[in-house]
């Protein structure tokens, strides 16, 4: 009987050997932003302006009530810029150890102040959504009209000398629809709950843009004056807003 010879499919054996955690929480998150990317038809812009190394601060505006920007834009930086972000994610996510578990596995780190200035201090890319939930569960009629910042990334930003890289996505709007927002904080603070229209993704055209970094040409020290602060924030927040607008005109219709 003729032998049979050849080598076995090495990838096949590769996954197979994988441990059980490895699988779960970078293999299968890592094939199924893939799809989505796909899905999205996702172009990203700006990719040069996140640092190869040392402390930096992503800022993106936060939209979609599922959030799936937070993952997307994750698998973005660690995919095309080679870093893997620390993201600055709500409380709820670390409420129990059910959420709170995966949510360590796959970077994610409860937004705190004190947090994510450890994180910078440690020179890792940090990501922060200065609007918090107030973007992503802003009702669509409020579509890209960027809520008002937060300024502790400012703050954070100015201890630790780390640039700041204001970033736009486009797209996650139109990808889950929300009809209203309820505030339910008389019962837990930070409570706000989505009524969404759809729960399966719509297929609109995603865009990722990565501004130039904004260096603060200003000492630790500045950190303490709140009205310097609050300038900061505000002019990052106008210059998001601008680029949201020009990329808004630039694609025309959000599903072709």
């Amino acid at each position: 009987m003729k032998k049979i010879s050849g080598k076995p499919n090495e990838k096949i054996f590769g996954l197979l050997s994988l441990d059980r955690e490895t699988l779960i929480y970078r293999v299968l998150p890592r094939f199924l932003m893939e799809i989505l990317r796909k899905y999205f038809r996702l172009e990203v812009e700006g990719i040069e302006n996140i640092p190869k190394h040392g402390a930096a601060l992503i800022t993106p505006n936060h939209s979609g009530y599922s959030g799936f920007d937070v993952f997307v834009l994750s698998h973005i930086l660690s995919r095309d810029a080679r870093r893997i972000p620390r993201v600055l994610a709500h409380y709820f996510w670390f409420l129990s150890k059910t959420t709170a578990i995966p949510a360590k596995k796959v970077g994610f780190t409860e937004a705190t102040f004190e947090n994510g200035l450890s994180a910078l201090k440690k020179k890792n890319l940090v990501v922060i959504f200065p609007e918090g939930e107030h973007g992503n569960f802003k009702p669509s009629s409020q579509m890209y009209q960027l809520q008002e910042f937060r300024r502790g990334f400012v703050r954070m930003a100015l201890l630790t000398g780390s640039p700041i890289i204001p970033t736009v996505i486009v797209g996650a709007e139109e990808t889950h629809i929300n009809l209203s927002t309820l505030k339910l904080t008389k019962f837990l603070r930070g409570l706000v709950i989505p009524l969404p229209l759809n729960v399966i993704p719509l297929p609109a055209k995603w865009r990722i843009k990565f501004l130039e970094p904004i260096h603060l040409p200003y000492h630790a020290e500045a950190a303490d004056d709140p009205e310097l602060v609050h300038e900061i924030a505000n002019d990052v927040q106008e210059k998001m807003q601008a680029a949201l607008k020009k990329e808004l005109r630039k694609r025309g219709s959000a599903y072709l």
